[in-house]
């Protein structure tokens, strides 16, 4: 392998995945590669799928260990100072001898969507957290007030599971319980409902991945006017506006950036209902912007100004590219 460059890595461990990526001291992308998920409560096998991943953008970068300057990892699950003991574990690698830092996950998604400035995530996918940084840079969760949205897919599932179960559902609903039965491999309500007697699936991690997977289908239906998978909906929607009010009480400014993370608030019901929600009955305006940048980039941007690296328009339009 080569020596000939100096490098840092994103890693972006949200989600069901992990993903790295390489990248050049002007923010160029030498190389991108994905794994499976990076926390240990996802998947027993964190420890290798972060390691394997890290090695595999290396060597697909034709560049070693000892090329790499600094390594930013954002990482799902960091909730307690006990949580960063296994996730230190994650990028142990023999020669990777840099600077590391590593941080909850929504903090290089929010270091991506505002370029390390002030603004808030709202991230709903595997999981939920929103997360600000105000203008004095302090970093905010709603966590900190013992907020949480119960907006993650896998939340929304159970709830329509549960209502399905209680018999709260009407003509409008026919299609999403159909497909909920489809999704489970059983012909009829009961089928379902003996399944939950056994507590659906045992293992606590495939049971969540499992219930995160037919997330998809409530948001769908919410979209197609399922009064049932739009009442659940309308639930988390609610909680995350009430986090995103909370969070955007910590800034000076009545103007607040807003940014939207993950594959529950990429349906367009969750999408505008918030939206239309913080618009309504907000006492600030909550501007809601793009994603400047991906996580994973956001972390390599973390990684460059960490290391008192020049960031310039360049860099940034680099870094859009991965």
């Amino acid at each position: 392998m080569s020596s000939r460059f100096d490098v840092v890595l994103g890693i972006d461990g949200g989600g069901t995945h992990t993903r790295v990526v390489v990248a050049d001291m002007e923010g160029n992308k030498l190389s991108y590669t994905e794994k499976g998920a990076s926390s240990i409560k996802k998947d027993l096998r964190a420890v290798e799928n972060v390691r394997e991943a890290i090695l595999e953008a290396l060597s697909l970068a034709a560049c070693n260990v000892t090329n790499v300057k600094g390594v930013t990892a954002g990482i799902a699950g960091l909730d307690s100072v006990e949580d960063y003991k296994w996730a230190e574990e994650l990028i142990r690698i023999e020669g990777l001898n840099c600077p590391k830092w590593i941080v909850n996950d929504a903090v290089i998604a929010q270091s991506g969507a505002f370029l390390m400035k002030p603004g808030i995530v709202v991230v709903s996918g595997t999981g939920s957290i929103i997360f600000a940084v105000n203008e004095a840079g302090k970093e905010i969760r709603n966590f900190d007030f013992h907020q949480y949205a119960y907006s993650a897919a896998r939340f929304l599932s159970y709830d329509v599971i549960f209502e399905i179960l209680s018999g709260n559902i009407n003509e409008t609903d026919q299609k999403l319980v159909n497909q909920v039965l489809s999704f489970w491999n059983v012909k009829e309500i009961n089928e379902l409902r003996l399944l939950g007697l056994e507590g659906f699936i045992e293992d606590d991690r495939e049971r969540n991945k499992f219930f995160g997977q037919m997330g998809s289908l409530v948001t769908e239906a919410a979209n197609d006017g399922s009064e049932l998978a739009r009442s659940v909906c309308d639930r988390s929607i609610h909680q995350l506006v009430v986090g995103v009010e909370i969070l955007g009480s910590c800034f000076s400014s009545d103007v607040v950036p807003v940014a939207y993370i993950g594959s529950v608030l990429a349906s367009p019901y969750m999408e505008t209902g918030i939206t239309e929600s913080l618009q309504q009955r907000s006492r600030k305006i909550y501007e809601v912007r793009e994603p400047v940048l991906s996580a994973v980039s956001g972390a390599a941007l973390m990684a460059l100004a960490n290391l008192d690296t020049q960031i310039t328009d360049d860099t940034i339009n680099n870094l859009r590219k991965v």
